[in-house]
């Protein structure tokens, strides 16, 4: 059970389905050239775009540090709809991916890693009249300093509603809804700090930590 603070009070949340929501992005020709960029790397080509994955709702979790395996993991800031109670909300949350194992599949690359959640939602027809002007930042901690990782607006993603149409929510259900571009690209971090801001309602936080854990065989 996920426990959210709303301006209504505390929301429990008993996730029974959880998409992430991937190339997303609204550009649509930068969209086909990273998906050109990855398949020269071994990183197999979607099906579509956007795509939707599905994950176990399990992996979704408000616990200040994630356990990984292995050093090619990382995190990514995205807005985050729940539906609840028939009402729809917006938070924050970290689609934490291998990225080793993306070259074998994105799919299974999402489902290795636990989705780190906001603690607060806003209720998405507050927000709904300027959602484009939402900013996503994220800083990482690399080398023991903390440092700008991602920064950019809704507008860089396809409109919410757009991927709602696509993949629509049902009460008790949930969606990842894509990212910005990594600066200085992606990779590992000890821990990350992330924030939905909007110039009424002021900003979500989520922050966590990640634990290696080491591979064996």
């Amino acid at each position: 059970m996920l426990q959210f603070e709303t301006e209504d009070g505390t929301l429990g949340v008993e996730l029974t389905k959880l998409t992430v929501a991937g190339w997303t992005g609204r550009d649509l020709a930068a969209v086909q050239h990273h998906v050109e960029e990855l398949a020269a790397i071994g990183v197999p080509r979607p099906s579509t775009t956007p795509l939707f994955y599905r994950v176990s709702p399990a992996l979704a979790t408000q616990a200040p540090e994630i356990a990984v395996l292995g050093d090619e993991t990382s995190g990514e800031v995205e807005p985050l709809l729940v539906r609840s109670g028939g009402v729809l909300w917006i938070g924050l949350a970290s689609d934490h991916t291998d990225r080793g194992l993306e070259a074998h599949s994105v799919a299974h690359s999402k489902q290795i890693c636990a989705k780190p959640v906001s603690g607060k939602l806003w209720r998405y027809d507050h927000v709904a009249d300027r959602l484009d002007s939402l900013q996503l930042r994220c800083w990482i901690e690399e080398d023991g300093a903390r440092k700008a990782y991602q920064d950019g607006t809704l507008a860089n993603i396809l409109p919410l509603a757009t991927l709602l149409e696509k993949a629509p929510l049902a009460d008790g259900e949930a969606m990842v809804c894509g990212t910005l571009a990594a600066i200085g690209g992606v990779r590992p971090a000890a821990r990350y700090e992330m924030e939905l801001a909007d110039s009424e309602l002021g900003t979500l936080g989520l922050s966590y930590a990640v634990k290696t854990l080491p591979v064996v065989s």
